[in-house]
């Protein structure tokens, strides 16, 4: 496997990393990107072979759910198999941001990414690197 480290420096070359990232992500690979409170690993939260990736990289125990980040609030309605009003409000009210919600998952969200919990664990992150992937 090979690492490729680039820095965002805010410009408009940075497109075209953007787009590398987004097709690395798309090919079952990883991506390390900041968020506002950490940096993170990342991988298509619907790709089990994927988010494999993840755990083995960080020696993860596969029982720990991860966390799946989305862009827009919408995400949560194909995400979740249920979106109580209390999260809209929540939403609105802290996303983007470092608010991680708990929600029961859709089926077609792995087990793999819940650690075999039939909920999901949904942010929005706000650090604008985070955003753009």
């Amino acid at each position: 496997m090979e690492t490729i480290i680039k820095k965002i420096t805010h410009t408009e070359e940075d497109k075209k990393i953007y787009e590398q990232a987004g097709q690395i992500l798309r090919a079952g690979g990883l991506v390390a990107f900041p968020t506002e409170t950490v940096y993170g690993l990342g991988a298509d939260a619907l790709d089990a072979k994927a988010s494999a990736k993840i755990y083995a990289a960080k020696g993860r125990p596969s029982d720990n759910p991860l966390i799946v980040h989305i862009a827009d609030v919408n995400a949560l309605y194909d995400l979740a198999s249920e979106v109580p009003e209390k999260a809209l409000v929540l939403a609105e009210k802290f996303w983007p941001g470092p608010l991680t919600m708990i929600l029961k998952k859709q089926d077609k969200v792995p087990d793999s990414i819940t650690g075999g919990l039939g909920t999901v664990a949904i942010r929005m992150p706000s650090h604008p690197v985070a955003a753009e992937l």
